[in-house]
């Protein structure tokens, strides 16, 4: 797998969970944080868990130190998640793209929030990335059925799609 397949997939998970920030910002004000319940009580906690976990991820990617949980109070707006989770895409676009004749295969090592030291390689976590946002997305489309709403379609091949349009 190359890098700018990562970079690709990192693209995507972008794209993907900006349609659901649109999606939700369409809805009604209280659809936000109404509390429904899955992995975590509301769209809001589950949002402010996406960003946090991009972010987290972008640091394992380089080794780093493992970032704190934020307090949802600080992300108070969509406009808020937005920003914050547009400039996390834009640190691992710009870290991915800067590896650009590195392996994705490359083993990376960090040490977890229980002092465990973890390696894999960087594809591997980007996937896993991926993956967890997916799932978290998901949760918010469930969250938005029951509410009444439409989520958006956030498919790749959706995504492929719009980039040749």
């Amino acid at each position: 797998m190359s890098m700018n397949t990562l970079v690709d997939q990192v693209e995507y998970d972008r794209w993907a969970n900006l349609q659901m920030l649109d999606a939700v910002s369409k809805t009604r004000p209280e659809t936000l944080t109404l509390q429904i319940g899955s992995s975590f009580p509301s769209i809001h906690e589950t949002l402010v868990h996406i960003l946090w976990a991009e972010e987290l991820w972008l640091q394992r990617w380089q080794s780093l130190s493992n970032v704190p949980f934020p307090d949802p109070n600080n992300f108070p707006t969509l406009d808020a998640l937005r920003r914050k989770l547009e400039e996390i895409h834009e640190q691992q676009i710009h870290y991915l793209k800067s590896l650009e004749h590195a392996s994705a295969d490359r083993v990376v090592g960090y040490v977890n929030f229980k002092g465990q030291r973890w390696e894999y390689s960087l594809r591997q976590m980007v996937q896993h990335l991926m993956v967890h946002s997916a799932y978290h997305r998901g949760q918010i489309a469930t969250m938005l059925r029951q509410m009444g709403e439409t989520p958006p379609m956030t498919d790749y091949l959706v995504f492929v799609d719009s980039k040749s349009a």
